[in-house]
This record gives C-alpha cells, structure tokens and sequence, in this order.
C-alpha cells in the first residue's frame, strides 16, 4: 500500500541547535496549537468510534487499547485511572501492549515488529465479539497493532484505530478508523510529541465521554469516584453535602465512608425519603 508518512516528514524547522531555548520553546508552543486543530477536524470519525465503544460496553462488552511506543504506554495511562476517578470494575477497559504492561517503563521497542504478540495476549484476556479493539499507532504502520487488528477482524471482533498518517494499513483494518494529521514533528520524526499529544487528547475524549454516557458522571461531578485517598475523600464529602443540603462534614463524611460512594449515599438517602 503506497502512504504519505507525514509523521517521518522533515521538520518545518532547522539548526535547531543553534536555537535559544525561548526560540525552542517558542516554536514548540506553535507546534502544540496545530495539533487541537488537527483533532478538531477527525471529531466526526471519533465520535462514531465512541459510540460503538458505548454501545459495546452497554452490553457488558470490555474496550482493548492496542498498542506500542508512546501511544501504548499513554494508553496504558488513561486505562489504569478508571476504576478510581468513575468506579468502574477493573477489567473494563484494558491496555495490551507490546512486551506486556509488565514492561511499561522499558522501551521494549523491538517488541513493536511482533506479530503474533498482540493476539496472543488478546486471548489471554479471553476477548471475544462482544468487545471492541482500538489500535494505537502514529505511524499505522506498527505490525504488532496490524497483525492484531487483522486478527480481531478474521474473528468477527469490532475494532477501531488512531493513526496519523493517511491512508494507512491500520486505518483499512479498522471498522473505525480514526486519522488526526498532526504533520512534521519539531524533531524530525519524534512522534512522542506531536502525536503523543493528540493520543492523549483523544484517550481523553473517549473515557470521560463513554464515562459519561454510561452514567458514571452526574451534572459535572464524579459521583462514583473510589474514595482512595484523603484528598479524594475531601472532595467526595463536599460533593455529597452539596448535592444532599447536609451541613455538618462530618454527618457527611460519616454517610460516605459507610456507602462508599456519593452516588451510593446518595441513593440510600433517596430510599429514606
């Protein structure tokens, strides 16, 4: 398949070390702004793949990140807050990542070039046809994701992409493909900036909106977070005495703790009225 690599293009910039370091971070800062830009335009496909996420998990289905290199272990990221900022079961949305999650801090990225990893850790995780698969590649060209990717389609397993290139292998193995063009990186094909943002940006978008869709958010607040910690304890007590009209912090507290949520305080107060 004949691509345009725009991710491997030159940078728009040269002699960057002759540059100052405001002139770097200037430049930089220019850079970022394109790549809103560069989301705000693949919104439309985005927001399909988002809605075959919801509607998967709806169902009891679970949500598989597929990747490697930076966009792997930003994925990894997104995944592992879940189940304290929206209470959600672990298990429900995953990470599968080349050389394994257990590996998260090594740059493993040989691992990138293995074919038969990615499927192989899939059914492990016993995936089937009630999930969905999102294979993360800045290049689309990543064979550990495209062999996974091809895998899931050979049996029947929705799937879906984000890439920054056009016209990619990846993109075509993808029910639903999701290309943001983020261009030339300000160091020729350093990948983790650029592109690494808008996964970021995108990993953003697709957890707090299936969140949200799925009734894991009241109004703007987080009413199931897992109360893990005293901060998180905090904010959950003041949640609950404004969305209840309790007064005393420590009545609050003491309803939170015993429920172990706002949304469960909440439902047990509802009960008594």
């Amino acid at each position: 398949m004949n691509m345009l690599k725009v991710t491997e293009e030159p940078s728009r910039y040269r002699h960057l070390e002759k540059m100052t370091i405001e002139e770097i971070t200037a430049s930089i800062n220019q850079e970022d702004q394109l790549v809103a830009l560069a989301v705000e335009k693949a919104l439309p496909r985005l927001n399909q793949l988002i809605g075959a996420a919801v509607g998967k998990l709806r169902q009891s289905g679970r949500l598989f990140y597929l990747g490697a290199g930076s966009g792997g272990r930003l994925s990894v990221l997104d995944v592992i807050e879940m189940p304290t900022t929206y209470g959600v079961p672990k298990g429900m949305l995953n990470a599968v990542l080349a050389g394994g999650t257990d590996h998260l801090v090594e740059a493993l990225e040989e691992k990138e070039d293995d074919t038969e990893d990615a499927w192989k850790q899939l059914q492990e995780l016993q995936i089937g046809k009630g999930d969905i698969v999102i294979g993360i590649s800045a290049s689309g060209t990543t064979p550990f994701v495209l062999a996974g990717l091809q895998a899931c389609r050979r049996h029947g397993i929705t799937t879906g992409c984000i890439v920054s290139n056009p016209g990619s292998p990846i993109a075509a193995e993808a029910d639903f493909p999701v290309e943001v063009i983020t261009g030339p990186e300000f160091v020729s094909g350093s990948t983790r900036m650029k592109c690494g943002t808008a996964q970021k940006m995108i990993f953003d978008m697709i957890s707090t909106t299936t969140m949200i869709q799925l009734g894991r958010v009241e109004d703007n607040r987080m009413v199931n977070v897992a109360l893990i910690n005293n901060k998180i304890i905090d904010r959950a007590v003041k949640m609950l005495m404004s969305k209840a009209g309790i007064t005393d912090y420590e009545n609050a507290k003491e309803l939170l703790i015993a429920h172990g949520s706002v949304r469960k305080a909440l439902d047990h107060l509802s009960e008594r009225i």
